[in-house]
C-alpha cells in the first residue's frame, strides 16, 4: 500500500468512525479488513494530522471570564455559573440559586452571623437551601420591608425563617419600612434600644447576602415591583443617575450611593457596612448588568456568584 492509498484509506475510516459513528468491527466489514487494522488506520490519521479532536470543556469558558472580572477589580472572588444562553433568564436565576446554596454550606456555619437583604435572588436562593445543623448562629434581616401597601413582613421573613430553618439558626426580624416618609422618623427610631439591638447584631454579621435591585429585570426585582416605588420615585431616581440598590439603599452609575435623598429615609446600612464585610452579591440577568458594574466601582462585593451570560454581557460592555 502506497503512502498515498493509506491516507485514502485512513480518511475513509476516519470519517466512518467520527462522523457516521460506526464502530471499528462494522468498519472491518465494510472494507473488509480487520479491525486491528481500521485501529492503525485511526491511529495514522490522528498522527498525520487528518483528524483533529478538540475536547469542549463547558467550565473553560466561565474561568476565563472569572478571571477578566477578578483581574479588573482587586480583592474580589467571582463565581461564573455555567448555564445555555439560550434558556431563558429564569432558569438562570435558578442555577445561580442552586449554586448559592451549595456554596453558602461551605462558608456559614456555627457561631456565625449571616445578613440577609431581602429580594427576588434571595427568594430564590432560600428556595434551594441544603439542611445543615449549625450550632449558636444567626440570620439577621438587613433592612425593612413595609411599604404603602404592606407591612411586608411576610415576604421578608419568610426568606429569615427559610435561612434560620435551614441552619438551625436563631432568626432576627428587621420590622420596618422599607423606606420611611421622613428622615427624622428614621433617626429617631435609631435611638431605640429595640432598633439598636438589631443594628448591633447587624454589625456582627460575618457574612452578607444580598443581590443588585433593577428597575428592570427580566425577572424584576421585588423593590421595583412590589409597590415601594411610584412614577414620581422613578423620575427622580432617573435624574440622579441612580442604576440600582443594595439593600434598598440606592447607587449611582459611578458607585457612589452618597446624596441620593432617598437614602436617608432607607432602612437598609450604608453601603460602606458592605466593603468592610465578606459580602457575597448574588446576580442574574442582563437588567442587571449595569447596576452591577457601578456596585464593582463602588467597591461594596468582595465575592460575586453571577451566571454566565450575565457575566459575559458584563465583560463585553464594560471590561473589554
Amino acid at each position: 500500500m502506497t503512502y498515498y492509498n493509506k491516507i485514502d484509506d485512513a480518511i475513509r475510516v476516519a470519517r466512518l468512525y467520527y462522523y457516521q459513528n460506526k464502530n471499528t468491527k462494522v468498519i472491518a466489514n465494510e472494507m473488509n479488513v480487520s479491525r486491528s487494522t481500521v485501529s492503525r488506520l485511526l491511529k495514522f490519521a490522528r498522527e498525520e494530522g487528518l483528524v483533529n479532536i478538540n475536547i469542549v470543556d463547558p467550565a473553560v469558558e466561565p474561568r476565563l471570564i472569572e478571571k477578566k472580572i477578578a483581574d479588573r477589580f482587586d480583592d474580589i472572588h467571582v463565581h461564573v455559573v455555567p448555564v445555555p444562553e439560550i434558556t431563558s433568564e429564569a432558569e438562570w436565576l435558578n442555577r445561580v440559586a442552586h449554586y448559592t446554596a451549595r456554596y453558602l454550606n461551605t462558608v456559614f456555619g456555627s457561631n456565625m452571623t449571616l445578613g440577609i437583604a431581602w429580594g427576588t435572588t434571595l427568594t430564590a436562593v432560600s428556595k434551594c437551601l441544603i439542611k445543615k445543623t449549625t450550632l449558636n448562629s444567626q440570620i439577621v434581616q438587613l433592612n425593612g420591608a413595609g411599604n404603602t401597601l404592606s407591612l411586608g413582613i411576610e415576604y421578608a421573613s419568610e426568606i429569615i425563617i427559610l435561612f434560620s430553618e435551614n441552619y438551625q439558626a436563631r432568626a432576627h426580624l428587621f420590622p420596618l419600612p422599607a423606606f420611611f416618609d421622613y428622615a427624622e422618623t428614621k433617626k429617631a427610631l435609631w435611638q431605640e434600644r429595640s432598633i439598636k439591638r438589631l443594628l448591633d447584631i447587624q454589625n456582627q454579621a460575618d457574612i452578607l447576602l444580598f443581590s443588585i435591585g433593577a428597575v428592570n429585570a427580566g425577572v424584576p426585582s421585588h423593590v421595583y415591583s412590589g409597590g415601594y416605588l411610584n412614577e414620581k420615585n422613578y423620575r427622580e431616581l432617573e435624574e440622579l443617575d441612580v442604576v440600582g440598590d443594595i439593600a434598598t439603599v440606592f447607587f449611582k452609575s459611578n458607585g457612589d450611593y452618597k446624596n441620593i435623598p432617598f437614602n436617608e429615609r432607607a432602612s437598609g446600612p450604608e453601603l460602606s457596612f458592605f466593603r468592610d464585610k465578606h459580602s457575597i452579591c448574588v446576580v442574574s440577568g442582563l437588567a442587571k448588568v449595569r447596576g452591577l458594574y457601578s456596585a464593582l466601582k463602588g467597591r461594596y462585593i468582595k465575592e460575586l456568584i453571577v451566571d454566565e451570560p450575565t457575566a459575559l454581557e458584563l465583560v463585553r460592555s464594560y471590561l473589554s
